[in-house]
């Protein structure tokens, strides 16, 4: 069968019917207007049509060159004896990728993440079979988060690019990666947002004691687990994911495994006389190994019901952190110390050898007495 029997400058004059380019490659135009390539084979006498795209279609258009090369690339793999019948869609590679990428995940948590962003966040890619993901696609599924959640949409991306990477190494897709950034989406979505310390709104330390007030009136586990974040400086991830046996609390000590700390060190929280009465009362109340079995989203509504306004849960640590610089004696060391935060200065991170766990107790008793003065 002879091939090529098309041009860009017929195609922009087919009336509405299928047309073919030859050896397979066909062009479908409908009466409204629209142009879809797809290839057809046979295999046992049974009939199979593949979508490759479609031509001046969306954001991904799929021009008379790519479908040509989408239509070969089909040609190969059914000359090697590839069954293309049930096309693999997106989620089928994705869980590949995942599989591959398991043992390069530097913990759990992150795995987790990695995971979660695909399964959760990419659900609009998932049924599409993996050869026909346009960047219109792509652009769909980031833009309910774009701009919500700027770091996690991107990260999203990222992650969708890697399947899409995969995808082409095994030939199961041809052209273009549509998730890369500078390959068009770049002119497709807002600019990126960076994430800086307005992203994450903190509540002014002199408002603090009246947020403890109001958190302690309330009643339920999240206003607990929120006052606990608070008194701990602990990230919010880390007080939702806290089990039972991390706790000592004869000596007052909240060991935290290095898979649930975003450097992947253990971190050791001195506890205040309150933050340990939380802990108890958790306890009598506990069906799990989890201290606060709730959602994220349940904390940032008890949180923002005793505030008033927006202010986040990472927000907290903010506040400690200027509570400590402002009105505080302590080192800027002892306050980094108790945040877990990693020292970009090399040698100075070499001359700390000691978490300061007793110098952390006297700052994280002081910070619990400032707390409760509303009270």
């Amino acid at each position: 069968m002879a091939k090529h029997k098309l041009s860009e400058t017929r195609i922009r004059t087919l009336p509405a019917g299928i047309h073919s380019d030859g050896d397979g490659l066909f062009l479908r135009v409908r009466k409204e207007g629209s142009r879809q390539w797809f290839f057809i084979y046979k295999r046992s006498g049974k009939r199979t049509e593949l979508g490759l795209g479609g031509y001046g279609q969306g954001t991904a258009p799929v021009s008379l060159a790519l479908a040509r090369e989408k239509a070969e690339a089909v040609r190969q793999r059914l000359a090697r004896g590839d069954e293309l019948s049930a096309k693999k869609t997106f989620a089928d590679v994705m869980d590949d990728v995942i599989t591959v990428k398991e043992s390069g995940f530097r913990n759990e948590k992150h795995k987790a993440q990695w995971t979660m962003t695909l399964r959760e966040y990419a659900k609009h890619l998932h049924k599409k079979p993996i050869a026909d993901i346009t960047r219109d696609d792509v652009v769909e599924t980031l833009k309910p988060i774009w701009s919500t959640i700027p770091e996690t949409a991107d990260r999203l991306r990222m992650r969708i690019a890697a399947v899409m990477d995969h995808a082409k190494a095994r030939g199961l897709y041809v052209g273009d990666n549509p998730a890369d950034w500078r390959g068009g989406l770049k002119d497709l979505l807002p600019p990126r947002q960076r994430l800086t310390r307005g992203h994450h709104a903190a509540l002014g330390y002199k408002e603090i004691p009246a947020a403890i007030k109001a958190l302690r009136a309330a009643a339920g586990i999240s206003a607990r687990a929120v006052e606990f974040t608070c008194l701990t400086a602990a990230r919010s991830g880390e007080v939702r994911g806290a089990t039972f046996n991390e706790f000592d609390l004869e000596d007052g000590l909240w060991t935290i495994p290095p898979d649930r700390m975003k450097a992947g060190k253990e971190h050791r929280v001195p506890l205040t006389g309150r933050a340990i009465e939380i802990v108890k009362a958790m306890g009598e109340l506990a069906t799990t190994d989890a201290v606060f079995p709730i959602s994220d989203t349940a904390m940032v509504k008890a949180l923002r019901k005793a505030t008033g306004d927006d202010s986040t849960l990472h927000g907290l640590r903010s506040s400690f952190r200027d509570w400590c610089g402002d009105e505080t004696t302590h080192s800027r060391d002892v306050a980094e110390a108790a945040l877990a935060h990693t020292l970009k200065d090399k040698t100075e991170a070499a001359y700390r050898r000691s978490d300061a766990l007793q110098k952390r107790r006297t700052l994280m008793e002081d910070w619990s007495k400032y707390c409760a003065s509303g009270q």
